[in-house]
């Protein structure tokens, strides 16, 4: 059996022909051979875009209240030691790889993807520590997934829109029934889409999953420096903005208060423990400030859903002179429409390539974005590295450097600058 994490990684890569197989009975096969059975509340996020920041809060404000907390989410950006988190702290190697080789003795012929993989050994890490609750993030979709091979003791979907058409569907309503799939029969389920689709309650109202929606049974009301909750059965006042910027993080927010709500019984928390999660809650790559001049923002905005948010948040922070785009992108998603959501606000476009199956090339980017006729000058790059290096020589130090489009730019951007992930 491989010996270290790089090892291990390199042949769960190799293990299946696809990297991306849905279904649910191989991975549940082995979770049983394994016995994983969470003895702990389990809070599940899906959703197109908001769940690493649902996580991010809902690990922040429970670990405030003195609760372990098991975190397992994806994708990494710099480490695989990122998805799996215990009281805040990535596991080591060393946990990784007895978790992996225990799968591999106990799935026999079983084939199992990475993603299924890192899964179930992310519950075998929580398990062993015997952590208070576990937080688990949809990987793709929801119905399908392999966290939803575990029951959720409350579901949590962020925001509904067009993205994995080719496993999901290419309608909101069709993507909507994959996300509800993480509902459960008698526990509550959030949604945090101001528009609601039908399928969302229709598939809870089937199953008997209690739904709140924001608008409905919960909601906010912001003021200024200061936001105010509202739940179904509880109130909460003068609460501080989210450490994460952004335009919709007050939704995200809301969610993340329902979703305590709606556990209170198991695990409470105080308003203190609120106020300190929100205050020092943290996130890379989610419209993150670089500190320096000129400023440089990274965002792993990939679909138009995101880079929409992008755009708003750009358009909110005061005038500079010039943005720069340093921006790559994989093939297989809506290049087009992520170009149409920011082109009114950058004016030089450094487009890189990634070297990736699925990567598309820095020409192939080019091209999209003459075809959507945008009104900055573009420029190609190898990689995203190079293109970054351009910025910071092109750029006066009042310009700006927004670097988006996948996790693998910020990755690489954050590599070019020698960023952690805390």
């Amino acid at each position: 059996m491989p010996n270290t994490l790089a090892d291990w990684l390199t042949y769960l890569e190799s293990l299946h022909p696809k990297t991306i197989a849905l279904g649910l009975e191989r991975v549940a096969q082995v979770r049983q051979r394994l016995n994983l059975q969470p003895d702990f509340p389990v809070i599940m996020v899906g959703g197109t875009n908001g769940k690493g920041s649902v996580c991010a809060m809902l690990e922040s404000i429970l670990h405030a209240a003195g609760y372990k907390v098991g975190c397992y989410t994806s994708p990494h950006l710099l480490r695989y030691n990122e998805r799996v988190r215990i009281a805040k702290q990535q596991a080591s190697d060393a946990e990784l790889c007895a978790s992996f080789e225990a799968i591999e003795r106990a799935r026999d012929d079983i084939s199992l993807t990475y993603f299924e993989f890192g899964t179930l050994a992310s519950m075998q890490c929580f398990i062993e520590h015997e952590v208070d609750v576990a937080i688990l993030e949809v990987g793709l979709g929801g119905r399908l997934d392999a966290v939803n091979v575990f029951d959720a003791d409350c579901a949590v979907v962020t925001s509904i829109d067009i993205d994995h058409v080719d496993y999901l569907g290419d309608t909101r309503e069709q993507i909507a029934f994959e996300k509800a799939g993480i509902f459960r029969k008698g526990h509550v389920a959030i949604c945090a889409d101001s528009d609601v689709p039908q399928a969302i309650r229709d598939h809870a109202h089937e199953i008997g999953a209690e739904l709140w929606c924001i608008g409905g049974e919960f909601g906010f009301t912001p003021h200024q420096g200061q936001w105010d909750y509202r739940g179904k059965s509880a109130a909460r006042s003068a609460l501080p903005y989210p450490a994460l910027r952004g335009a919709f993080q007050l939704h995200n927010a809301s969610a993340v208060l329902a979703a305590l709500d709606a556990l209170k019984g198991r695990l409470p928390v105080s308003m203190e423990a609120v106020r300190r999660g929100l205050v020092e809650v943290q996130l890379a790559g989610r419209f993150q400030f670089v500190p320096g001049m000129p400023q440089l923002i990274l965002d792993v905005a990939h679909n138009p859903h995101a880079a929409r948010s992008l755009a708003q948040n750009l358009a909110a922070l005061p005038p500079c002179p010039r943005t720069f785009a340093v921006f790559a992108m994989l093939r297989d998603k809506d290049m087009a429409g992520v170009v149409l959501a920011l082109d009114p606000y950058i004016d030089t476009w450094l487009v890189a390539g990634i070297d990736a199956p699925r990567g598309a090339t820095s020409d192939e980017l080019a091209q999209v974005l003459r075809q959507c006729g945008v009104r900055g000058e573009v420029m190609t790059f190898a990689d995203t590295a190079q293109a970054l290096r351009h910025a910071y020589n092109a750029a006066g130090e009042n310009d700006r450097i927004a670097a988006f489009g996948s996790f693998y730019t910020v990755a690489e951007a954050m590599h070019a600058r020698e960023l952690s992930v805390i």
